[in-house]
């Protein structure tokens, strides 16, 4: 029997991190009704709630896959470049600044870095049990 994931486990709780956040921003929004962060608080909820959570139950689930150097790679590439590029939308977008937008572009692709690393992981790691 293959070991938990503690990679798998540490993605749920950061999941659930952005998921405060997402909802702090949801409620602030609505209470000041100033919803020009809604984009930022959208991709806070999609790439920071929901897709952490489905990596951690994947890499929970499948061990092997939460185990491997892409999933570590997928790791510090999401969870360095998601930050970065909340922050710099939200700059954008607050202030209007679009000197910003190498930052902002930088962050995009290492966000997308780690999409195709968990997307090699996924289809090199995940066999079906015979």
């Amino acid at each position: 029997m293959q070991t938990k994931s503690a990679q798998g486990i540490n993605w749920i709780k950061l999941s659930v991190l952005y998921l405060i956040v997402g909802v702090v921003m949801g409620m602030m929004m609505g209470a000041t009704r100033d919803f020009t962060l809604r984009p930022v608080h959208a991709h806070v909820n999609l790439l920071g709630w929901t897709t952490l959570a489905l990596a951690g139950l994947i890499y929970t689930v499948f061990p092997k896959a939460g185990l491997s150097k892409l999933a570590k790679a997928h790791f510090w590439l999401m969870n360095i470049g998601l930050p970065v590029m909340m922050a710099a939308l939200a700059t954008i977008f607050l202030t209007g600044n679009m000197q910003i937008v190498p930052v902002l572009v930088a962050s995009e692709f290492t966000v997308a870095a780690s999409v195709l690393a968990f997307a090699a992981n996924i289809f090199l790691n995940l066999k079906r049990e015979e």
